[in-house]
């Protein structure tokens, strides 16, 4: 395929709750075949994946990164992804880049919630899926526990391929179910010995599980097996990778990624009967049409998965090839943009490393610079090609964004779009409402990684503020006021005199009528006096915020031949309307936001009491059903101002399971004490000459 001595390429991401040993399993990886002559991150030395200044300072990863490794005559593209729940976005890009996912889990604690998350994520994209159990040499580990646990949560189709020999300190290396071997590491070298006797009985226990459970996939040798007859070892060997691409299987490896003990069974696993892209047969696209895999295909396609801003290298773009070859130099077009972009050096990529290639081929995860392709783009030849797009996480969380210093706006901007460009999960826009700058993110850490990014790479600082709640101004009976202007100054003076009347207009916007009749006012100025109107209620009268739903007529005035002009009319509208708004029972509306919310059974309770203390109001409940069986979906509207922070108050409440989607779904009258506390900081600010 694309380089000596490799056959076949197979893609692996490494997924599974935070701080559980995923970036350690593929630094065990490196080591183990050759690429590096140490074992990274670990005993003081530095980590080849976790690389960047800001996953030091934290202790986990943010970005995913690649391990390319070569075991037998196999490449495994290891893909790295962050699991913290703020940067759990790139683990759903790259599961959509591989064949397998591969869930690490702590030995002591099980799957976390982040676990199950992208579990079901994986089951979406019809992922293969298998299991590493670590660190079983640390003193609370409990193998047999994680493995009831892990069963409880996804069911019974997993099985071991390998168990541990002791646990704690008693752990000395694997047992390899599969072909009945005790594997262990001795200074560092792989030996393979016959099975100790005090774990012989639990072996053959264990094989003859894994037997019950892979032979389903062939009706054939299930119907002898049933009928007492036995599976021969290339039987059972030719059985794993069928039953684990048919989803009746899920393989469990144990282990200790600190000492590497288990990794080479895993590696053997991946080369010998994990799956290709090619034994996935088809690729789905958007228009409902597959297409066929395969390196000889005249016209290569590639699928942009991930996108990132590297301080030496620019933008890079990281690509799987999804048909036929792609070259260094080559040009591709974009579906989306409907525009051609040249592949100008194709990397591969180890860690931070890069290293030139020539070619990839299909099923091949290269690294291209100076792309404008986005995350979830497809390039071809034709540009009529388009794979269908992964779903990313809600970016719920939502904070402003505000410059240190002025003048560096422009700067800030810039780099807050590049940002998103790469990034499907954080999005930035202006609200024109409020006038400030909202970045939308899973969580706040993310934030915080932006922020320091900022300030590293464009050399700006910049600070978050609460967001602005987008109040609005309306009145509940009708007024009439005059509104006069007259101004001398010994020349030509300014005169402007106008009655209006004011009413409320629900859900029917701003109106404007003309009732002057018999020319007391000129048609020339009234829509001078539309205009005043228009600008003060933009500006509001009761708290400084835009007034809507109102109908104003004006019905009666007098001008003067000389010194009427439309700037004096103007005004006069403003005073009369001011004046009218003052008698017409003003008050002050906020925006709701509607929420559906999805917990776990357990934690509904909480949630609407929190709705509750929220000022909400709970408008429906339903149970899950099949995968979301356990789960509750609580419907409810809540003022939008008690919800700005709900991402993170969720994640307190249902300790990070529980998600959610907002709407704003209109506008209700404020309570008395918000509304007077609102009206006299805006007079406070009118007094200090502000805004």
């Amino acid at each position: 395929m694309a380089e000596k001595n490799v056959s076949k390429v197979k893609n692996v991401v490494l997924v599974g709750q935070g701080g559980v040993g995923k970036t350690m399993l593929a630094e065990a990886m490196l080591h183990l075949t050759g690429a590096t002559t140490r074992l990274g991150g670990h005993a003081g030395t530095k980590p080849t994946l976790d690389y960047d200044s800001q996953e030091s300072e934290r202790g986990f990863s943010i970005s995913t990164t690649i391990a390319p490794i070569t075991w037998e005559n196999t490449r495994i593209n290891v893909l790295d992804a962050p699991c913290y729940p703020d940067f759990v976005g790139d683990a759903y890009s790259a599961m959509s880049a591989v064949e397998t996912a591969l869930f690490v889990v702590d030995a002591a604690s099980g799957p976390g919630t982040i676990t199950t998350r992208l579990w079901f994520a994986a089951e979406d994209l019809s992922l293969c899926r298998a299991l590493f159990i670590n660190r079983l040499d640390r003193p609370d580990a409990d193998y047999e526990t994680a493995m009831a646990m892990l069963q409880d949560r996804f069911g019974s189709s997993l099985g071991a391929v390998t168990i541990p020999m002791g646990s704690g300190e008693a752990f000395s290396g694997i047992i390899d179910v599969v072909h009945q071997k005790a594997r262990k590491l001795v200074d560092g070298k792989p030996e393979v010995t016959d099975i100790p006797a005090e774990f012989q009985a639990e072996a053959e226990a264990a094989r003859a599980a894994l037997t019950e459970l892979v032979v389903e996939a062939d009706d054939e040798l299930m119907m002898r097996y049933l009928e007492g007859g036995e599976i021969t070892q290339e039987e059972l060997e030719g059985l794993l990778g069928k039953a684990l691409m048919e989803r009746i299987f899920v393989p469990v490896f144990s282990g200790s990624c600190v000492r590497e003990e288990g990794v080479i069974s895993l590696l053997d696993a991946v080369d010998g009967w994990f799956p290709t892209m090619s034994d996935f047969g088809r690729i789905p696209l958007v228009n409902g049409e597959q297409l066929d895999i395969s390196p000889d295909d005249e016209r290569p396609v590639a699928f942009a998965f991930k996108s990132l801003q590297d301080p030496q290298n620019g933008k890079l773009t990281f690509v799987k090839v999804l048909a036929g070859t792609v070259s260094a130099g080559s040009e591709l077009i974009n579906a989306r943009t409907r525009k051609p972009e040249r592949l100008s050096h194709l990397y591969r990529m180890c860690g931070k490393e890069t290293a030139d290639v020539s070619t990839a081929a299909a099923g091949d995860i290269v690294v291209v610079p100076k792309l404008e392709a986005m995350t979830g783009d497809t390039l071809s030849v034709t540009g009529k090609v388009e794979a269908a797009a992964f779903r990313f996480p809600n970016s719920l969380y939502r904070t402003a964004i505000e410059p240190d210093e002025r003048g560096t706006e422009g700067k800030l901007f810039a780099f807050l779009e590049k940002a998103a460009d790469a990034d499907p999960t954080l999005k930035v826009e202006r609200d024109e409402d409020t006038g400030q700058t909202i970045v939308s993110a899973i969580g706040e850490a993310q934030v915080a990684v932006l922020l320091e990014r900022l300030e590293q790479r464009a050399g700006v600082s910049a600070h978050k503020v609460a967001l602005r709640i987008p109040y609005r101004e309306t009145i509940r009976r009708v007024a009439s006021a005059q509104g006069r202007h007259k101004k001398q100054t010994g020349g030509s003076g300014q005169y402007g005199d106008c009655w209006l009347r004011i009413e409320p207009n629900p859900d029917a916007g701003y109106e404007f009528v003309d009732e002057i009749v018999g020319g007391h006012i000129p048609r020339g100025f009234i829509p001078a006096i539309d205009k005043g109107v228009q600008e003060t209620m933009r500006e509001g009268v009761l708290a400084g915020y835009p007034m809507i739903d109102v109908k104003v007529a004006v019905y009666e005035g007098s001008y003067h031949p000389v010194d009427s002009n439309e700037m004096a009319f103007k005004t006069a509208a403003r005073i009369g309307f001011q004046k009218a708004v003052d008698q017409a029972e003003p008050v002050l509306l906020e925006p709701m936001a509607h929420l559906e919310i999805t917990v776990p059974d357990s934690y509904a309770g909480s949630v609407m009491g929190d709705v509750s203390a929220s000022r909400g109001r709970v408008e429906g409940m339903s149970s899950g059903t099949g995968v979301s069986a356990g789960e509750t979906t609580i419907k409810a509207t809540i003022p939008y101002a008690e919800v700005t922070d709900y991402a993170t108050r969720l994640r307190s409440l249902s300790r990070g399971t529980g998600e959610y989607t907002v709407e704003l779904t209109g506008y209700e009258q404020v309570p008395h004490d918000i509304q007077a506390r609102l009206a006299a900081e805006y007079a406070e600010r009118r007094a200090a000459g502000e805004r």
